[in-house]
Order: C-alpha cells, then structure tokens, then sequence
C-alpha cells in the first residue's frame, strides 16, 4: 500500500481525496497496489467531515512520516507551497501539484532536487488542468522539436470572451457572471490580465525547449480593453478573439506572448468556447496536435493530480526524466515579430490617405451600426513597425491575428 499526504482542502485537494476514494479499485490496478490518503495539511478544520480524522496543522508531521511516499500539493501561490515541497523532496517523498505559480517560478529547481534524490516532482495539472499535456510533451513527443505552441489556457477569460462574441454582453456584465457563477474569482486580475496564461505558456515553452523561461519576460496583455466593438468587426469579419498564450521559434529564436489575437473559422482553436481550454501544437515531424478539455475544475484538475500520482508510485525508487534546466532562456523581442493587425480608427474609410501614408495598401472593413470609424487588417509587418505606423493614424484600438503559421 501506498500512502500519501495532501496539501491543501479545498477545491482541488477535497477533489483529489474524492478521486481516490470514488476510482479507488481502478487506480489501485493501474498503480500496482493501492493508495490511500494518510494525512491532509491544512489550517482549518473541517468538523462532521470524514476527513478530518487525518488533518494536521503542522507541514513536519508530515514531512518527518516514513510512510508517506508521496506528496500532492494543491495550496496554490509560490510560498509557503515552495517551502512545504522543498522539505518534502529533501525528506525523500516525491511530490504532485497543480499549481502553477510555483512550477514556473521553481520548476528546474525542484525538478533538479527531485533528480538528486531520485525522487519525481510532476506538475501535469498546472497547465492544462484534466488536459494531458505535459506527459505528451515529455513523453510520446520526445522524438520531435517542437515549433510552436498556441494555446486557450484560461477558462475564465475565454467564457468571458464566448459570451461578448455570442450575447453581445458588456465585459463588465459578463465578469459580473462569472464571478457569480464561480468561474472568475473576487479579484480576477490574474485571470483577466494575462498572468495566468502567460504562467502556463512560459511551463510548456521551458519544457518544449529545455531551459527556463523567465513568466515575467513574456509579453502579456489581457481582456480588459475588449469591447463589444471589436466583436462587430470579428464577426463581420468571420473570426473570434480569443486569448492566445503562444511561442515558438524560428531562425534559432524563440518568441513568446499572451496576448488577445483575432482569429478565424480555420484556426483549429476557433471552436474552443466557455470555459473549455485548448492546445495546439505543432513538431517538426508529427506535423499539428492538439488537447481539448476542461482546463480547470475540480475534479478534472483532481484527476490529473491523481495521474501523476500513480506515475510517482509506479515510478518509486526511479526518477522520470524531464529536460528542463536552470539555464535561462532568452526570449527573443516582441518587436521582431511578424504578423498581421486588425486596426480601428476615426474617420471615413474613403479617405484612406493616412492609413495608406502609414500601412501602404490594406483591407478595409465597415460595419453599419458604427459611424465615424472603420477598421483594416495590415499586410504582416513587425510588431516595432506596426507600433511606429500606429503614431501616424487616429487609431482607436488594434488586435494582433495568428493565423497559426510562422510567420
């Protein structure tokens, strides 16, 4: 028998301990031998729960235990959850979490503690929730390079943008219920401006290329400065805007940015709606593959814990190899980038001397129901060009647009 200690009885640790519990005949066929949850951290207390039997107050008492094997942290935030995770590989206790503020601040680190003591540290639940990504990319892509990854990893934020494209909803009203709904939190700033995909994209880039990417160098921009305006046009246009968390390389660099792009019908992330999450990924032999499913959620993001949790026990005594090193990634610049924007601007689109005088010639695109504007898309230029052609037109407001090729 197995046994291990969780982290953290909330959400997704309450839902582990239901994963366990509810599969507890199938895991134990899958892992070898059964598992079972000795010990829960946690700081409250949870009186007429069955659960409460095996809280502890007090991170040693599980650390200084012989008999637990593994542990799952699904605290969330960088400390104390470093400091916990720490003790527990140098205790000789391989370690699971979701939590992906601590992996893309610490992740080499720990992977490389995890290494030495050859222990496991898996984090296949922080980036796509119940969507099997990291796995893949450690495992069944190994062969390949990897040339681009683009992905929808926020919930919050692509049912927000879902129901502006759909309903024709203000931002305000839609966060308003999400926040009601349980799908955006009280301060939604992690979701809304970027932060949390911008965590996960600089995870898969560091493990799709070896060496750490550094979340706060990524270019990161939210939803908040979408507007129903915008939709007008996209759908006029024939394309959604959703929030794209993307790198790849080209030309022996690497880029990366979060960002809200302007897609259209044949994007294969284009149907990616509510509060599912999507992952396309393109290798230079296996060609385009992509993840869809419930990027979060607690007994989807449970059931991926409960995964690394049989690969930790299956694997004991034998570190699983991850390529990720503490060396740095240097992120190329965003200005160097190439691609296509929409723009909106004031004026007639009849005049469109200053537009040509700044961008040359362009696609333009009028909507009805909006006097004194009108947008166009550019040819594909540099992000530092764009910006210097922008200084030359009453621009209203623009929108990058992936097309999913390298440019």
């Amino acid at each position: 028998m197995a046994k291990i200690a969780v982290l953290g009885y909330g959400t997704v640790g309450s839902g582990v301990v239901e994963v366990l519990s509810d599969n507890a005949e199938s895991i134990a066929k899958k892992a070898g031998e059964t598992i079972e949850v000795k010990s829960v951290l946690d700081i409250r207390d949870f009186p007429g729960d069955p659960i409460q039997e095996k809280i502890v107050h007090d991170i040693d008492l599980i650390v200084n235990d012989d008999e637990i094997d593994v542990v799952v942290e699904v605290m969330g935030g960088v400390e104390p959850a470093f400091t916990f995770v720490k003790k527990a590989l140098e205790a000789g206790k391989s370690v699971c979490t979701s939590n992906k503020a601590l992996v893309a601040a610490h992740g080499a680190e720990l992977l490389a503690l995890a290494k030495e003591k050859n222990l496991n540290f898996m984090f296949e639940a922080s980036v796509g929730g119940g969507i099997p990504i990291i796995r893949p990319l450690n495992g069944s892509l190994t062969a390949d390079e990897v040339t681009k990854i683009t992905g929808i990893m926020n919930g919050t934020t692509n049912y927000i943008l879902t129901k502006m494209s759909r309903e024709g909803s203000s931002y305000e009203e839609v966060l308003k219920e999400a926040q009601e709904l349980g799908y955006a939190e009280r301060n939604p700033e992690a979701d809304v401006e970027g932060y949390d995909a911008c965590r996960k994209i600089a995870i898969l880039t560091s493990i799709a290329y070896g060496k750490t990417v550094n979340f706060e160098e990524i270019t990161t921009e939210g939803i908040t400065k979408i507007s129903n305006e915008d939709f007008m046009y996209a759908d006029k246009l024939g394309c959604v805007v959703k929030l794209l968390a993307t790198s790849y390389e080209k030309d022996g660099k690497v880029y990366a940015i979060t960002s809200p792009f302007m897609i259209n019908s044949t994007h294969p992330l284009y149907n990616v709606n509510g509060v599912l999450n999507g992952i396309h990924l393109n290798g230079n032999m296996v060609g385009d593959v992509m993840f869809f499913g419930a990027g979060a959620g607690k007994l989807p993001t449970a059931s991926a814990v409960v995964g690394d949790v049989v690969d930790c026990v299956k694997h004991k005594g034998k570190n699983v190899i991850m390529l990720w090193s503490a060396e740095k990634l240097e992120l190329a610049s965003t200005d160097e980038e190439v691609r296509s924007f929409f723009v909106r601007v004031k004026g007639n689109s009849e005049d469109l001397s200053e537009v040509k005088k700044a961008f040359g010639e362009v696609k333009t695109v009028t909507v009805d129901e909006l006097e004194g504007e009108f947008g166009f898309i550019t040819d594909k230029m540099t992000e530092k060009s764009f910006n210097e052609a922008t200084s030359k037109i009453n621009m209203i407001s623009r929108l990058r647009i992936d097309d999913t090729e390298l440019q």
